[in-house]
């Protein structure tokens, strides 16, 4: 039988085709999935959770009591009836707090308790005492990087705007009271009650300096996700190389085993055994990685590592199931699934308020979402069960159950139906010749 030769080869037109419409859907679905997520989150922001905290106590002027903190919380709740960008959520302060160390609000604006009676104070006809200055009134922006920095921003943004919106609307008032003095103002004092609030900005759950601004939860998910993909193919191609469906090549020299004849679904639980002893390996040498040689903030070491191997090894097995079920496409749609639809829908980047109404429909059910969460409450919120920890380990545990029934259920069908992967003889005896005949050819 003749030899092809590369010209030959490349003449096919099977070869051209084949090849090229595979790389044509996954150049097309990346570009379509990565930049449709990311590409316009103000455009798509929708509810973004934020915290209005009103701890003002209120104040006594010209003969009333005044509650500007009340003002302040009503303009901005009336200013977001047309404006369904942001979700002011009205809490107390302890309540934020502790929304903000569960991630559960991208940010606070928190109105203090002395707001009303320093306000009033700047109005008032009657001087400080002396040697003690006026405190001016402040408002307070808090930001939240732990449950991420675009979306940190985005909350702090809007807390800024509707505090300046908030100062000019007092300092109007503040205005037309000192003009009913008919008291001559000078420009300096004129220009301070025009805005007579500070906005000052501050960290409201502070996150470690080795800890990726918060992004460490998101890279470290992510390093999981695709050692569970490249422990998968390492696995699966090592098991058919020692089950004799592949060879094994050392620079020159190839080496293949004898065929072992055995079932599509042993061959599956084979591959599933192993991949949890690399599962071990791996989300081991990750944490050593990361939290020994790199430094990174982390906390809850041996639930880190539990979590680790658990998610290295429900993606793995996810993966040799696509592998088991499609054979060779299964790769490109293991790809798909756990990086190309979960990476743009996991939130940990753009939040998920600011993503297409598609992709927040995958965050529900794609992986790697469900995977960063459980990692920020590990990293960030002390391991809190509601932080997104519980949802994580029950996501996994679905999707081990999910896995190893598509998995052997598909097996087993091919089984019973004869479709064995063992080689017929003429495939033998055609790859032996081949073989064979590769040396004289050379």
């Amino acid at each position: 039988m003749p030899q092809p030769t590369p010209p030959s080869v490349l003449r096919r037109p099977r070869l051209w085709i084949g090849t090229g419409l595979i790389a044509a859907v996954v150049s097309m679905l990346f570009a379509l999935l990565y930049v449709g997520g990311n590409v316009n989150p103000k455009g798509n922001l929708r509810d973004l959770p934020v915290a209005l905290v009103n701890a003002d106590s209120g104040a006594d002027a010209g003969g009333r009591h005044v509650n500007l903190g009340d003002q302040v919380v009503a303009g901005i709740q009336k200013a977001a009836e047309g404006d369904k960008s942001f979700d002011w959520q009205v809490v107390s302060r302890e309540e934020a707090d502790k929304r903000l160390g569960r991630g559960k609000v991208f940010g606070a604006l928190v109105i203090p308790k002395d707001f009303s009676a320093t306000v009033t104070a700047l109005a008032s006809p009657q001087p400080a005492p002396q040697g003690k200055a006026a405190t001016p009134p402040t408002l307070t922006v808090l930001t939240n990087q732990s449950a991420g920095s675009i979306g940190s921003s985005m909350s702090s943004q809007a807390a800024q705007k509707a505090a300046h919106a908030a100062s000019a609307q007092i300092g109007q008032e503040l205005l037309k009271q000192a003009a009913a003095q008919k008291a001559p103002l000078p420009t300096a004092a004129q220009l301070k009650l025009a805005d007579p609030v500070t906005v000052t900005v501050a960290d409201g759950h502070p996150v470690g300096s080795r800890s990726a601004m918060g992004l460490s939860a998101f890279y470290y998910a992510l390093v999981l996700v695709v050692c569970g993909m490249l422990g998968a193919n390492l696995v699966n191609s090592q098991v058919d190389t020692a089950l004799g469906y592949l060879h094994t090549d050392y620079g020159p020299v190839r080496k293949r085993e004898p065929v072992q004849h055995t079932s599509r679904v042993r061959t599956l639980a084979v591959g599933m055994a192993l991949m949890l002893g690399m599962a071990l390996v791996m989300g081991t040498l990750v944490e050593v990685a990361t939290v020994g040689i790199l430094d990174m903030d982390a906390s809850h070491l041996g639930l880190l590592w539990l979590y680790s191997v658990a998610t290295i090894a429900v993606v793995g097995i996810g993966s040799l199931a696509l592998f088991a079920a499609f054979g060779t496409p299964g790769m490109l749609l293991a790809t798909i699934v756990f990086v190309a639809m979960a990476v743009p829908s996991s939130g940990a980047t753009v939040p998920l308020q600011a993503l297409p109404g598609f992709f927040r429909t995958l965050s529900e059910f794609e992986p790697l979402r469900q995977i960063t969460e459980g990692m920020r409450a590990i990293l960030y919120y002390g391991a809190q069960a509601d932080a997104g920890l519980t949802r994580a380990w029950a996501s996994m545990g679905i999707a081990l159950v999910a896995a190893l029934v598509f998995g052997f259920a598909v097996t087993r069908l091919y089984d019973r139906k004869g479709l064995h992967r063992i080689p017929s003889p003429a495939d033998v005896s055609e790859t032996a010749a081949l073989e064979a005949a590769a040396p004289a050819a050379g």
